[in-house]
């Protein structure tokens, strides 16, 4: 998928340009906390970034692909991020998708662990519908 220009939004929701925001961290820069990495991942579902998914999930969880669903991601919303300490941290997220021709929300508690200065999604507990 094509880079979007400088100017156009992130699809994180941050209020920045998809360059100054989750377009650093897709490029290679490591994201700077767990927050920042799971608004980045979450653009990189709305861009269909598969390799960064599975290069940002931690090792000891990754799945080996991850598919190609018929979503389409509306919208983001953070609702915490918590850092228990210099390696672990927490991100409450409601993330909403249309697929089917219905829409949906995903609530998720996500845990984040952070090696070798950078930080990786771990798994995540979701939230009763």
């Amino acid at each position: 998928m094509a880079q979007n220009p400088r100017g156009e939004p992130c699809p994180c929701g941050s209020g920045s340009s998809y360059t100054d925001c989750c377009g650093q961290w897709h490029a290679g820069a490591a994201a700077p906390d767990a927050e920042a990495l799971m608004r980045s991942r979450y653009s990189a579902y709305v861009r269909g970034l598969h390799d960064y998914l599975l290069a940002t999930w931690h090792a000891s969880t990754r799945p080996t692909e991850v598919g190609e669903e018929a979503i389409r991601w509306l919208a983001l919303e953070v609702k915490n991020h918590t850092q228990q300490d210099d390696t672990h941290a927490t991100v409450e997220f409601v993330a909403r998708y249309r697929t089917g021709g219905r829409g949906h929300r995903l609530h998720e508690t996500s845990r984040f662990v952070r090696e070798g200065g950078r930080w990786y999604y771990l798994d995540g507990d979701f939230a009763d519908a």
